[in-house]
């Protein structure tokens, strides 16, 4: 009886921490609240569920000089990351295009209303790209994820109508959580796990229903999610495709050098010269 006991509290506590504790939420995400300086980046709030979402916003010298972008770019960034750190830095980053950039915090990140869970990055998503396409009115809008940021814009781009997307590294979370970490709990955790991952951030099933041209930058050296993970993502992808493999690049690589040589050439492509 006292053995079985035990048995039954040990399954009872199985179940609810993996189906009530949230787990894929504390194992993926990491939320910070810090201020952090945002090289003169412009925010905006916009009204969320029961809450606000974080955007920031910079526009580039050329689109300041001829009183508006052509392109606008909505970005999202990693697990662990913050758009406020990067958005002003990365409007020039655009080969001398006329770009204006809004990136989203997510759910939980910075100044956006937590709580901070998977479940929310995709409605969050939709809410940014339609404030943006409210703003943006005709010109074309590109998705540009990085990492986990990957799952947003593929979600984004099945439901939304873009110009193209640009995937950095781009995470398929349920397959990396079977194939990477399954064998070593007989997936007694990693198949539950799997299956509470949404199904907005199925990267794999996006990729698949995306026929709009894309360009996927894959670091060669990823430490946190490696090259093969990647290449699902890029084989499933059902639109127009290139490809620029970041050679010696890890995951939190900055693009340059050849790669950026590269990445320039397939804006060209992406966002041809009349848009300039």
């Amino acid at each position: 009886m006292r053995k079985t006991r035990i048995v039954l509290a040990i399954v009872s506590a199985y179940f609810i921490l993996v189906f009530f504790a949230h787990l894929p939420d504390h194992l993926i995400l990491f939320p910070t609240k810090a201020p952090i300086e945002t090289g003169g980046a412009v925010r905006k709030m916009l009204p969320f569920q029961n809450g606000e979402l974080e955007v920031w916003t910079a526009v580039s010298q050329r689109a300041q000089q001829r009183g508006g972008p052509d392109i606008y770019v909505l970005r999202f960034y990693g697990n662990a990351d913050r758009a406020d750190r990067w958005v002003a830095n990365e409007v020039e980053e655009w080969n001398d295009r006329a770009v204006e950039i809004w990136g989203m915090n997510y759910p939980g990140f910075g100044g956006s209303t937590g709580p901070a869970r998977l479940a929310r990055i995709g409605p969050a998503a939709l809410t940014a790209f339609d404030a943006l396409k409210r703003h943006a009115v005709e010109r074309p809008i590109v998705l540009y994820g990085a990492s986990l940021g990957a799952t947003a814009a593929l979600h984004v781009a099945t439901h939304r109508s873009v110009a193209g997307l640009i995937l950095h590294n781009p995470p398929p979370l349920r397959q990396i959580i079977l194939r990477q970490f399954g064998w070593w709990n007989l997936w007694l955790l990693a198949g539950p796990i799997a299956l509470q991952i949404p199904r907005d951030l199925d990267s794999i099933s996006n990729a698949k229903a995306i026929y709009r041209p894309g360009i996927f930058l894959v670091a060669d050296k990823d430490e946190v999610v490696a090259p093969r993970f990647h290449q699902l993502v890029v084989n499933a992808y059902a639109g127009e495709k290139r490809v620029i493999s970041l050679r010696d690049a890890y995951h939190n690589t900055p693009i340059e050098d050849t790669g950026l040589a590269d990445f320039y050439e397939a804006l060209d492509w992406l966002l041809p010269k009349t848009t300039h």
